[in-house]
């Protein structure tokens, strides 16, 4: 193994456990996948039937473009689970990382018409760096998959109406990130809708100034990597058996 997959077994590894502690699990289901550097066509994805609190870097399975076992895993895989996973990877060279979840907030927000809102900070990041695509289904069709590379565009978040939320990265830091806050700003949305209150929307001025001001200190300072780093620390804390 190269040291460059170690690497991103760990993080990935990470990743799976930081869903875990942040409850963005759907028990068994839905996936968080990273390409295999160096390894044209190769994946990295969960062992299916295992909670991600278990996931480990060894357990995880390497497989190809069609979500069959390449490394000669003892692990069961679903490649269904895969379908919208490489469909992404196969068509976006910036999207090495990517999470689909389940969770409460995600899947409320994506049965709203309106879709995430401009009602804070937090979701104004997303301003106009947003996809959407119509459910047609549980996703087991691979017609489909041209269908969601053509709704996602070069954004790096997607909300699956009537299902749930995606994410992508060029890197582990740069996927968490985005999924942490656009989970985030779902569970706001959520909060805010269920309030009953009139609600106050940022305008598009504000909003595109917000989001370049979301660019510049992520250029500026390097804020992915300063939370990645405690993001880290929170699931080191509870154990590093992960790492194995």
């Amino acid at each position: 193994m190269s040291p460059e997959e170690k690497q991103t077994r760990e993080e990935l590894a990470a990743c799976y456990r930081l869903a875990a502690l942040h409850k963005f699990t759907d028990l068994i289901y839905t996936h968080i996948t990273a390409r295999v550097p160096g390894e044209d066509g190769h994946f990295l994805i969960n062992p299916y039937g295992w909670r991600w609190e278990e996931i480990t870097a060894s357990s995880l399975v390497k497989i190809d473009v069609d979500g069959n076992k390449v490394d000669g895993s003892p692990h069961r895989v679903n490649p269904a689970g895969f379908t919208i996973h490489s469909a992404v990877h196969m068509n976006r060279h910036d999207a090495a990382w990517i999470m689909h979840t389940h969770t409460r907030a995600g899947v409320a927000v994506s049965c709203m018409e309106e879709g995430l809102l401009p009602l804070n900070q937090i979701s104004l990041q997303f301003h106009n760096r947003i996809a959407y695509h119509d459910f047609e289904g549980i996703a087991l069709d691979l017609e489909e998959r041209e269908r969601i590379v053509a709704d996602f565009g070069t954004h790096p978040v997607l909300v699956l109406r009537n299902h749930g939320l995606i994410a992508t990265g060029r890197s582990a830091a740069e996927m968490f990130n985005n999924m942490f806050y656009l989970e985030r700003a779902c569970e706001i949305q959520v909060a805010a809708t269920s309030s009953g209150q009139t609600l106050r929307l940022v305008g598009d001025d504000i909003a595109a100034r917000v989001h370049q001001q979301y660019v510049q200190m992520n250029e500026e300072d390097g804020d992915l990597l300063l939370e990645w780093d405690p993001h880290l620390r929170s699931i080191d804390g509870l154990g590093r058996d992960y790492r194995a």
